[in-house]
């Protein structure tokens, strides 16, 4: 999970005149000192060479809770994300209040396009940050020290969401899958009871943010990077910080057995053998659904045309498809490979990852709206593909009311 913490944004600075090097301050509301970044690799070619002034205009901010001050580092150096000042995204030109009482009346809003500014990174200390808003007030140096090509900016795109993203989000799954496990295990030999909703959520945030870091390591260290050594060595120091006590010999043994087991399984995925792929993996039929309207939803735009050759991550029918592969590998850690309904110990973890799929269902079915006002696309096409994504939202809902209810009677 990531920090998003644009609402307490004071103001801030981003420097990319050095290649390479992306440094800067930002300022927050409830905080004296500002934010210092130090970050590896460069912004999006509008940024790249330049230099970066933002304000947030709003009157009243958000201030950082207490949580937030204390755990979020002065000193933030790893690795930079995606970052640039002309994102295109929708400007409602009303207020909140009003867009809100629209939403719920499921009415049209007027809006204009703008540019937003997108700033992430990889944090080693707290994984990844994302500081994204359209209203800040935004002033870039004219003066430019070094220009990125278009082929580069290309490349650090793919960098910043390329193949990595997944092999991350397998290796957050597996340290949530061994500690969750174990959590689990405590918890029931305490007090009985199955994790809570509650518990499971927070442990899927510190199993995000432990990923995040461990990416920005990886990116960092480049292709020669030993995750299994980066691995032990983020856990360690989580365990420092937590005040845990070291591992034993024998639990060093068990920990070095479970990572190579991990590093087997990713190899299997990588390849697996289809004549017994389907005996091991048990697949739930939601998630086989979603599956394969994604891989329409990426597939068929491309093949009739429909996406120009130069559109970003931020063109609607691109938009579309991405969002539904997102919630479709949510729905397929939280539903494949499992009986169902799931034993009243994994419930919780199970209607996080649902939560998850469901949030980005949402951002699907936003973006299907937006083809459908534009025009992108033919009008049939797009009413049956958003009938059918509205169609596994409602079933994932259904879902997790079933999860809920189990998990409230507190047994199987």
């Amino acid at each position: 999970m990531a920090w998003r913490i644009d609402e307490s944004v004071i103001r801030g600075e981003i420097d990319n005149r050095t290649r390479d090097r992306v440094t800067g301050r930002i300022w927050f509301e409830g905080r004296a000192e500002p934010v210092e970044l130090n970050l590896t690799g460069n912004a999006w070619r509008d940024l790249a060479g330049r230099r970066l002034e933002f304000v947030n205009p709003v009157a009243v901010k958000k201030p950082l809770s207490a949580d937030d001050i204390g755990g979020f580092a002065t000193r933030q150096t790893g690795t930079i994300g995606d970052c640039t000042a002309s994102r295109k995204v929708k400007v409602p030109e009303v207020t909140m209040d009003e867009l809100m009482e629209r939403f719920k009346q499921r009415k049209p809003f007027p809006w204009h396009w703008g540019n937003s500014l997108y700033l992430e990174w990889f944090s080693e200390t707290n994984g990844r940050v994302v500081i994204e808003s359209a209203s800040y007030l935004l002033t870039v140096s004219p003066h430019m020290t070094w220009d990125m090509t278009a082929d580069e900016e290309a490349a650090q795109q793919r960098k910043n969401a390329g193949a990595m993203g997944g092999f991350i989000q397998q290796l957050g799954e597996a340290v949530m899958g061994e500690e969750g496990g174990a959590q689990v295990e405590d918890k029931a030999w305490n007090d009985g009871a199955p994790q809570s909703e509650a518990e499971a959520e927070k442990m899927q945030n510190d199993s995000d943010r432990l990923a995040d870091c461990i990416n920005a390591r990886l990116q960092r260290e480049g292709p020669d990077a030993d995750y299994e050594k980066i691995l032990e060595e983020e856990r360690e120091r989580r365990a420092r910080e937590r005040g845990e006590k070291p591992l034993t010999p024998e639990e060093a043994a068990k920990r070095a057995e479970w990572v190579a087991e991990m590093n087997a399984a990713a190899e299997a995925l990588a390849n697996p053998d289809p004549e017994i792929d389907a005996e091991i993996r048990q697949k739930h039929p939601l998630a086989e659904q979603l599956f394969a309207l994604s891989l329409r939803l990426t597939e068929e735009p491309e093949a009739r045309g429909w996406v120009p050759a130069d559109a970003g991550e931020e063109h609607p029918l691109i938009e579309f498809g991405a969002s539904a592969g997102k919630a479709g590998a949510n729905l397929a850690v939280g539903l494949n490979g499992r009986e169902w309904p799931p034993n009243v110990d994994l419930c919780g973890g199970v209607i996080v990852r649902l939560k998850r799929a469901r949030e980005f269902l949402d951002d699907a079915l936003r973006a299907a709206e937006a083809c459908t006002e534009e025009g992108l696309g033919e009008l049939a096409w797009l009413a049956a593909v958003r009938a059918e994504m509205a169609q596994i939202a409602r079933e994932c809902d259904g879902l997790i009311a079933e999860l809920r209810a189990k998990l409230e009677r507190g047994c199987d």
